[in-house]
Formats: structure tokens, sequence, C-alpha cells
């Protein structure tokens, strides 16, 4: 790495600032103007460079978390492993981070740096937690020591996120070589893979994440250290991976995502029991259908028509959730029996490792037991199948299955063709005068003597 950064001027690179949020410009400017140093960074600055719009904007200053709540109004702290700060506008949040350092603080002799506490507690104050919390497996828990904008860069995870655009004079610092990196697409970790991936084991996740998204290529070291520390992946939360997994398989690259998890060994400790059965045949057919089925959610994402999380589990795990139901109703039970425990077999597997939220769940549920009623056309109160909450996705799953085994192409028509010609009716009915009839007295039973005593 350089000991002294890459300074680009504004006329050799790119990024103008009509392509920044308004609002990140204010934020910028107002760091500026009061004396801080201000600079956009992380995936904007990459995303800009590459030409595509950023998903949001993101600052990074020397001002502390309270400096910055106190020159904006619309502010909110947030986050205790990170301590950040967000400025609140009417459609966009940017977040403001502290420049953190490379290292922590020395702490005292005799003291762990897990229990050095942050400055600022007096005698008979309560001690604050302290700012940089590390577990026995080296992954960090709590960072909040600021440092230099040159430790933050270099405390960053890829070379492609450590680049900043400078307000002051326009200019992108490059600390890490990420530039030569952009321009050869490479995703490469800043330092020791090893060291950073057991820090923060979902950094593995997102080089595969970029990697699919960018079209790049993760740098051989990397990849290595990525497929040697695969079974830390289960040492991050639970409702953690369920967020990441969720940003893998909707950034319209699934089916990549899922052929590179595969490949670096990581998909099979975030799903053990259905990786296993993807790894064996049925019928001796192999599980080809999760590919196709992520290449069509990736058409829906390319298409600007959105895939929402229970529609997503459902393409992912229909066809493993569908075979157990199959076997259950094979030995008699009853089919909304054999959804739910089918279902309930799947979370169990999960929950230890990625928290499927129980209205998701709920939702993904809904989607597999309507497949069952969707085959009989048009059977009893079809209309009431399509009052259901989760139809819609319920559709979108048959016409994904019909599009990757070409079966049920006759159901799915008519289903679409009720679903275009029915009107469903007024939940309560409404009089022409645009207030709801009245409502109709109950009669009242005459109240009985009590009997004489």
């Amino acid at each position: 790495m350089n000991s002294e950064p890459v300074i680009i001027p504004r006329p050799d690179h790119p990024i103008s600032r009509s392509q920044v949020s308004p609002n990140a410009l204010r934020v910028l400017y107002r760091l500026k103007d009061n004396g801080y140093i201000a600079y956009l960074v992380g995936g904007c600055v990459r995303d800009l460079l590459l030409g595509r719009e950023p998903k949001d904007f993101d600052v990074a200053t020397n001002a502390t978390p309270n400096q910055v709540k106190r020159l904006f109004r619309n502010c909110r702290l947030v986050g205790r492993r990170f301590r950040l700060a967000h400025i609140h506008y009417q459609d966009e949040i940017i977040e403001v981070a502290t420049f953190r350092a490379l290292t922590p603080e020395e702490p005292d002799e005799g003291t762990s740096v897990q229990d050095v506490p942050e400055k600022g507690a007096g005698e008979g104050e309560r001690p604050r937690p302290p700012r940089h919390v590390v577990s026995d497996e080296g992954m960090v828990l709590r960072d909040n020591v600021f440092g230099t904008p040159e430790e933050d860069a270099l405390r960053r995870d890829f070379t492609v996120n450590a680049l900043a655009y400078n307000i002051a004079d326009f200019s992108i610092i490059d600390y890490a070589n990420g530039m030569e990196d952009l321009r050869r697409g490479v995703i490469r970790t800043i330092g020791d893979p090893l060291v950073r991936f057991t820090e923060d084991p979902v950094r593995m996740l997102r080089a595969v994440r970029f990697s699919a998204n960018l079209g790049f290529t993760v740098e051989d070291a990397t990849w290595q250290a990525i497929r040697e520390l695969a079974p830390a992946i289960t040492r991050a939360t639970a409702p953690r991976l369920y967020e990441e997994v969720l940003k893998l398989f909707l950034s319209g690259e699934g089916e990549r995502v899922y052929q590179l998890l595969r490949q670096a060994g990581l998909f099979s400790y975030l799903f053990p029991r259905f990786g296993a059965w993807l790894d064996r045949e049925s019928d001796g057919f192999p599980h080809s259908q999760v590919g196709k089925a992520l290449e069509w959610a990736d058409d829906q994402v390319g298409g600007g028509e959105p895939v929402s999380p229970p529609l997503l589990l459902a393409l992912m795990f229909g066809e493993y959730v569908e075979e157990r139901t199959a076997e259950l109703v094979e030995a008699g039970m009853p089919v909304p029996d054999a959804v739910n425990e089918a279902m309930a077999g799947f979370l169990g597997e999960q929950a230890p490792i990625i928290a499927i939220p129980q209205r998701v769940a709920l939702a993904v549920r809904e989607i597999l037991l309507i497949q069952h009623r969707l085959r009989k056309i048009p059977g009893k109160r079809p209309q009431g199948v399509l009052a259901r909450s989760c139809f819609a996705e319920a559709l979108a799953y048959l016409r994904c299955r019909c599009a990757v085994t070409g079966e049920g192409g006759k159901i799915l028509t008519w289903w679409e063709r009720y679903a275009r010609e029915s009107v469903m009716p007024p939940v309560e009915p409404v009089a022409d005068g645009g207030e709801a009839p009245p409502k109709r007295r109950r009669r009242r039973g005459r109240r009985r003597k009590p009997p004489a005593a």
C-alpha cells in the first residue's frame, strides 16, 4: 500500500458534482464550511468512477458523531458496533461516519483491548461501553476508535472501496491502489485477507457480491482465504446474514452470486441441509431449478419488476420444500398440514444460521400452499383465491415454474385471464351519497325480571 496517497486532480477523473445527490452535497459543504474534512467515500465513489448510478452516498469526516449532530438538526446517531450519524432528508438518508483508526489505542499495561473504556467517564459516572471490542476468534464486535483519513481508508475491506472524493478540491484520494484495481477489474482485500475476513466474516459475502455485480474477478489470495475461512461465516449473527442474503440474491446478479457462493464453499455453510440436497439427485435428475429460478428473478429485477423477499425465498427453496411436502402427503398427511410441516422443518434447519423473520416465513408458506389450489381450475370459490394476500406472488411463482419447467402453462393462462377479468366486490357497500348504509340494529331481547325471592 502507498505510504502517501495518490491524488487524482479533477481534470483527470470523470466524477462531477452534478452526479452527486444534492443532499450529500449539502452535508459535505456544511462540514467543510465549519472547518471539518469532508469526503465522499466507499461504494458511491467506486460506482461513479465506473459510470454506474450509486444506490446511496456515504460521507466520512474528522467531525465526531456528536459534532455532526450539533451541525444538523435532522441528525440521528445510530449503531453500537460502529457509531454513525444519519442525516435525514425527505427522500434520502445520508450516512456520515467519523474517520476510524486502523488499530485500537494501546491500553494500559495489564488491561486487554476488550476492556478499554471510552474516555470521558468521570468519577462517580457510569463508565461508557468499551470503544473496541474483539471476540476470542478475532472478530470485531464494536469499534468506535477515531483516526485519520489514511487509517480510515486502509481499514476498509477492499481496495476499490477505499477511494475518497474530496469536496475541498474535487480530487480523488487513493491510499490503497484502488484506482489500479478498478481499472483491472479486481476485488482485493486491503491487507492480509485471512485477518480481514476473521475480523468480519461477512466481508467474504461482500467480495462475492461485488465480483458478481461489477463483473470483477476476485484476486487469488483473497479467493483462497475465502475458501479457507468459509466455515467462519456462521459466526456472523443470524439477522445480519438474512439481510446479506437479500442483498446477494436481489442484486440482479443472483444466479452468478449462487454459482460463486458454491464455488467458494460458502453456500454449504449458509444452507447446510439444502446444499446437501442440491448435491444429490432426485429420481435420477439433478436439482437445477434453483439456478434457473434465480435467472428468472434476475430478469425481473433487471426489467424493473420488484421481487419481494418471500417470493425470492420461495423461488430458491420451493422445490426443496415441495419435495418434502409430497413425501408427507404420500404418507397420508393432508396438504395444508404437509406444507406447514415441510416449511417448519426448513425454517428449523436455517434458524441457527439465517434468521428468516416470521412474517416472511408465513408469506413463503402461503405462496407454496396456494400452488396446490391453483392446480384446480376453476375449483370452488376461485374469487376467494384472488383475495388472498399473497396471490400476486403465488402467481409470479407459478409463472417462474412454467418458464423453468415448461409445465403448467394452461393453468397459468387461466388464472392470469381470470385475475384480469374478475372484479372483486367492495369490502363494504357504499350508498349513493358517499356514505356507508346504516347498519341494521340488533334486536334486543326483553330483559327478564329476576325471579321473586
